[in-house]
């Protein structure tokens, strides 16, 4: 296999098979954090490209298998989709929170978030041989989110916005993305659950209405977290929403906000966050690993 991207990369270290990963592209910041959860064998998969693979990259590895997503490494204009590679004699996956829509339609997401990452597992499981693993992951999964389900409710309700970064506009998460079913699942809403789309775009102004509680950042390099508050920080109308006014801010690596077996780590760090900053009742959860970022 070919593997494009962090979350990608974390399902087939979390199924053991690193050693059916011909290379990998796009790992960018969040190699640490891989090690952290699946051990040094990330560093023995040859890195293909920091980013964005050229068709000819992915070619030069002869893979049998490609593992990307729509805006998960294919892109329609830039020569690498999966009708190029099945031209090329390579099959590709398509991330399941990824499904190009239809024609005339301007929404990603084809099923429930957690949904997608059952299915994407349970794919790669079938694809790799590795159908057991696959079903324990699944059901560890299924376990933690039915712990985080049974933890005591909030007292009062917790908006929750999502900052991937920004420029004149902000890049969030709608309600078919894995951010939202990270959200919902550690006992909050999402300020663009009425969104129809995985990841888009709103503007400035709807962050200061949405008035949210805390903010959580998607941690990657074309943005730092402190460039990101400085933003924040400097908008009118913005610096003084109660998440930026009680510093409930939360910082995680890309990987665990993008679609994968890492979103339930995120829940239960937005979990515990909320216990820390007084907004829900201690529960007892706590993440196996420390993957704050700030």
């Amino acid at each position: 296999m070919f593997v494009n991207d962090g979350n990608m990369i974390s399902s087939v270290l979390a199924l053991g098979a690193a050693d059916q990963v011909a290379a990998i592209s796009s790992l960018e910041a969040d190699g640490p954090m891989l090690r952290r959860h699946y051990g040094d064998v990330v560093d023995r998969i040859p890195v293909a490209a920091q980013r964005q693979p050229a068709m000819e990259i992915v070619l030069a590895r002869r893979p049998d298998v490609m593992v990307a997503g729509w805006n998960y490494g294919y892109r329609m204009g830039t020569g690498l989709t999966p009708d190029t590679l099945r031209a090329a004699g390579i099959a590709p996956y398509i991330l399941s929170e990824s499904c190009l829509q239809r024609a005339g339609e301007s929404a990603r997401g084809t099923m429930d978030p957690w949904m997608a990452v059952r299915e994407d597992l349970t794919n790669l499981g079938a694809i790799t041989g590795r159908q057991q693993r696959a079903a324990e992951l699944v059901a560890d999964i299924d376990r933690r989110r039915e712990a985080l389900r049974r933890a005591p409710a909030p007292p009062k309700p917790i908006t929750v916005f999502v900052f991937d970064s920004a420029t004149d506009t902000v890049f969030t998460s709608g309600r078919f993305g894995g951010p939202e079913a990270i959200i919902t699942a550690a006992g909050a809403r999402g300020a663009t659950s009425d969104v129809a789309d995985t990841w888009t775009r709103v503007s400035w102004e709807r962050v200061a209405a949405s008035q949210p509680d805390v903010l959580v950042f998607v941690d990657y390099p074309s943005q730092s977290f402190a460039e990101k508050v400085a933003l924040l920080r400097g908008r009118p109308g913005v610096a003084q929403l109660p998440a930026m006014a009680h510093n409930r801010l939360l910082n995680l690596p890309y990987s665990m906000w993008t679609s994968g077996p890492l979103n339930i780590d995120a829940a239960e760090h937005l979990r515990l966050a909320f216990e820390e900053w007084g907004l829900a009742p201690p529960s007892g959860i706590r993440p196996p690993f420390n993957d704050r970022l700030n």
